[in-house]
């Protein structure tokens, strides 16, 4: 029996009870028909049906009939044929957006997905699990972002690549992604400095527990708050929180965000024929970023904005690199991975030996190497010098070259020579000193007497 035929057959049973009522006196028209549901003057109609027909009277008209709004039976082969052809695996609720914004679909989405599940397409979707309580969001934007990577079949035909999105907790705004071969510290400082640059720094920065964000002794343990990495190094040096997660539920708003990425971005990028990294994230900034946002992000709580000014691009990009210290060595050249770095001729010394150095590794894999706040020199990923480094003009040489071999002939000609400690001062000649003479030199060892066994020998 459908669930058409119970309710008629309810309808009827209560026509009559309240018709009973009716003829007892017990009701009135207006308050049947208000038990009913319906009018005074339909409840007279359904009387009067009723004495001419019986139940049947009673019977919903428009059983049985073709609905005047009823989609043609071609048009509903030809959604199905859509998406079996081009859309196949593609959610019901992104094929819908899809066919809504390019072919100009004016179906509903509860429709479509009836009409997909007929036809085998699509199944229907499990019973939900217990509900876990989400956690409420900051009520400004910049209060907290979140910074996480996703390793997936991202292009068609190319390795697994990790996605790097750093997104908004309190408007699930999606700042910045890119997809990377490995995620890491380079990544993360690229993702930071796209958001820092555009929108300013936040309060605090929630990630996961990854080497690369926290030091853990132990897996499962707290992290290591004394042994910053690179990542807490930077975040602290610009006053920013770093917050971890200790389970993927915390992580809960990002995770469902890059279940959503997975759902739709792969697909949304084979049907755009991309296969290429650069072109990849040139397609995501320009294109799908904007689109995302505009469909899942939320206006925050408040309208104030926690983003502080940030500091100039050059102080961003040195503050968000790998840092680590150097000596350096005889030949004049600083070892970085491999790498042999030769640091090139400087007004502030004439070779730089045994001296601690600090060298920065950017985003991009380009290096510099600094003394205190001056750089010495810029190189490109393979170590060549990648241009003249910015020191300042006005600054003097230190003394000269203390070994062999690392003096240049043209230093050495260009630099004056030094008058020793114990020579006039200049303009003053060498007069002779009134009341002065120059006494003999005296012995600076005393003459001891020779033993007695010496003179008798």
């Amino acid at each position: 029996m459908s669930r058409t035929t119970v309710l008629q057959d309810r309808r009827m049973e209560k026509f009559e009870d309240v018709l009973r009522r009716w003829e007892r006196r017990d009701l009135s028209g207006a308050e049947a028909g208000e038990l009913l549901g319906c009018s005074e003057r339909q409840f007279r109609r359904w009387r009067r049906r009723h004495e001419e027909d019986g139940l049947a009277g009673l019977a919903d008209r428009r059983l049985g009939k073709a609905s005047a709004r009823r989609v043609p039976v071609d048009q509903i082969a030809w959604v199905v044929e859509e998406y079996r052809t081009h859309y196949r695996g593609w959610n019901v609720k992104h094929f819908h957006e899809h066919m809504q914004d390019r072919k100009k679909f004016g179906w509903s989405y509860s429709w479509t997905k009836k009409k997909l599940q007929e036809a085998g397409l699509v199944e229907r979707a499990r019973r939900r699990g217990a509900h876990r309580r989400k956690r409420e969001r900051k009520p400004c934007e910049g209060m907290m972002l979140h910074q996480d990577g996703s390793r997936a079949v991202w292009l068609a035909g190319q390795p697994p690549l990790d996605l790097i999105v750093t997104m908004d907790d309190a408007t699930s705004t999606t700042y910045s992604a890119f997809l990377v071969e490995e995620e890491g510290t380079a990544s993360t400082f690229r993702g930071l400095l796209e958001v820092f640059e555009s929108k300013g720094l936040p309060s605090s920065l929630y990630t996961d527990r990854g080497s690369h964000y926290f030091v853990t002794v132990k897996a499962g343990d707290a992290v290591d708050r004394a042994r910053p990495t690179q990542v807490g190094l930077a975040l602290r040096q610009l006053g920013i929180t770093h917050i971890a997660a200790y389970s993927p539920q915390a992580r809960g708003r990002s995770e469902r965000m890059f279940g959503t990425l997975q759902d739709r971005l792969i697909k949304e990028l084979a049907q755009a024929g991309i296969s290429d990294i650069e072109l990849a994230n040139q397609w995501l900034r320009q294109v799908y970023l904007p689109a995302h946002n505009h469909r899942f992000a939320r206006p925050p709580a408040l309208p104030d904005s926690a983003f502080a000014a940030p500091p100039d691009r050059a102080t961003l990009i040195e503050t968000l690199c790998v840092q680590d210290d150097r000596i350096v060595e005889r030949d004049n050249t600083v070892s970085w991975r491999k790498i042999k770095l030769q640091l090139p001729d400087s007004p502030l010394r004439h070779h730089w030996v045994r001296a601690q150095v600090r060298v920065h590794q950017y985003p991009d894999a380009t290096l510099a190497v600094f003394h205190g706040p001056h750089c010495l020199a810029r190189y490109d990923a393979l170590g060549r010098p990648a241009g003249r480094p910015p020191t300042g003009s006005s600054l003097t040489p230190c003394s000269p070259p203390s070994r062999r071999g690392l003096a240049d002939s043209a230093i050495a000609a260009s630099t004056p020579h030094r008058p020793s400690l114990t020579a006039p001062a200049r303009g003053v000649s060498n007069r002779p000193r009134v009341g002065m003479k120059k006494g003999l030199p005296s012995r600076t060892k005393k003459l001891t007497k020779r033993p007695p066994h010496s003179a008798a020998a």
